[in-house]
């Protein structure tokens, strides 16, 4: 039997999956690396540890198997989106760690921008909103603030890619300076109608061409591997969120995911057209595949799982996150607690970088479990906001959400989220949706998998919740986290 090896690299860990043609996980290996904060507000990786610990686990996992290069069909690859990194083309070597997309260090510079009137023109070519989450400002940092960078790369002798590109510059030995279509659309230098570069955009960001990678298909044969890998095909590339949105089948217009992590990311299907968002979230390709290429809207919010680890190591109110659960589940209700997790501003659809984390309604009578439950309920808050932009955006009410993440196998938390939208919620059997992605992708492009449709044969449902909180209760709710939004918005301002 052959399998498919799912290289996914993370922003805390890399990780390596084997699956088989069931889809199902075989073995796993993971490792993680350093976190870097040079300043406050930013965000560094350093790049031969991101290479060193994925071709580690790439090792670990085909020694747990027991197999060898020649036993796999196919390499995918997704990543951690936006983090920029830069190199020499000659000698391999980055000139400077990664500037992770959690890296705020340009945000003055994407002020500058907004300023200077170029959000529309920005918006329409690239589909997303200025914001340093991108890569295109985190390159203009580098190319900056980097001694001789410019002229180098001006001269052709360095090269720029996200962490997909660096990945398969090593597994190739250098040869191949390539991306796919769902990390160059999230760059704000990718001209979503014509797939490619947009020269407007380099020559107001000062960015050379030079420096791009190829832009390819989500789904083709790139190249073979060189190394541990030698001789195997690497054959398919996504962007983490683009391939759980691949790995959950949701490849018809109008299904819906959401993953349920650090963050919380929810990404629609709209099909052969890109949706221009009139709500503030972002247009960006979900896949390239077959000679065709499907778009998503896309609404990413910055804290989600991540105030349940606020609630562990800040205030101690619980050990492990697990306890989170029972805890929120020993009060009938939120007891008009409100929290708003705002820790690094927010996201999608609301992009103020200046909220900060509120609780509302707090009374003597608030307990603990009270201040769990609210924190739960801030993160199905948060989805449904985005949830109605994208509904507004596009006109699709969705018919379920598929939802993957280490947080969506919280039943609380589901069953409030399937209430507040009022659609029914579905969790798979395989949450590594992700990484199966990526392993589809690649599975793909080399025939291990038929088509689209053996893949959607091998999705299962492991539970679904369905709403059942009455409508008016669902807006009572609704309204208390509106007004604790409010606030959370107006405390940077007073």
């Amino acid at each position: 039997m052959k399998y498919v090896l799912a290289l996914d690299q993370g922003t805390t860990s890399s990780r390596a999956i084997l699956f088989d043609e069931q889809g199902a996980p075989r073995a796993v290996a993971q490792k993680e690396f350093r976190q870097l904060f040079p300043q406050p507000g930013w965000v560094e990786h350093d790049p031969q540890e991101i290479w060193s610990t994925q071709i580690g686990v790439a090792a670990e996992v085909l020694a747990r198997a027991g197999l060898k290069p020649t036993d796999l069909a196919a390499v995918g690859i997704t990543n951690q989106r936006e983090t920029t990194l830069l190199w020499d083309r000659a000698t391999g070597a980055p000139v400077h760690p990664a500037i992770v997309w959690q890296d705020r260090r340009t945000a003055e510079f994407c002020d500058r921008l907004k300023r200077d009137g170029h959000a529309d023109l920005i918006q329409r070519k690239t589909g997303l909103v200025i914001d340093a989450y991108f890569s295109a400002s985190k390159l203009r940092w580098l190319l900056d603030h980097v001694p001789g960078a410019r002229s180098r790369a001006e001269a052709g002798q360095l090269a720029f890619g996200t962490v997909d590109t660096w990945l398969i510059w090593n597994l190739t030995g250098g040869r191949h300076h390539l991306t796919d279509a769902t990390n160059a659309s999230r760059t704000m230098l990718y001209h979503l109608p014509t797939g490619d570069w947009d020269a407007e955009l380099l020559e107001l960001l000062e960015i050379p061409r030079a420096i791009l990678p190829e832009v390819r298909a989500s789904s083709e044969v790139y190249a073979e591997a060189t190394g541990l890998l030698a001789g195997v095909p690497v054959a398919g590339i996504a962007g983490d969120q683009q391939a759980a949105l691949f790995g959950q089948v949701c490849t018809q217009p109008g299904m819906v995911k959401n993953t349920y992590g650090t963050g919380c990311f929810l990404l629609l299907n709209t099909g052969p057209q890109p949706i221009p968002s009139r709500n503030r979230l972002v247009s960006t390709v979900a896949w390239r595949a077959a000679g065709q290429t499907a778009f998503a809207l896309e609404g990413s919010i910055f804290i989600a799982g991540a105030v349940v680890q606020w609630l562990r190591d800040g205030l101690g109110i619980i050990k492990t996150s697990a306890d989170v659960e029972p805890l929120a589940a020993s009060v009938p209700d939120n007891g008009d607690v409100y929290l708003v997790p705002a820790f690094a501003g927010l996201g999608a659809p609301h992009w103020d970088p200046y909220a900060r984390g509120t609780i509302t309604g707090l009374t003597r009578g608030a307990t603990a479990a009270h201040l769990a439950r609210a924190a739960l309920e801030g993160i199905a808050h948060q989805v449904a906001d985005v949830s109605h932009a994208m509904q507004a955006d596009s006109g699709i009410a969705p018919k379920e959400f598929r939802v993957d993440g280490g947080a969506c196998q919280n039943n609380l938390l589901m069953q409030f989220q399937a209430d507040l939208l009022g659609v029914p919620v579905v969790r798979p059997i395989v949450s590594e949706t992700t990484a199966l992605g990526a392993a589809f992708l690649a599975g793909l492009a080399v025939g291990y998998w038929r088509d689209v449709e053996a893949l959607s044969q091998l999705w299962r449902a492991e539970r679904r919740f369905e709403p059942t909180m009455p409508a008016a209760q669902r807006e009572r709710f609704r309204a208390g986290w509106r007004e604790a939004l409010d606030r959370a918005r107006q405390s940077a301002r007073t």
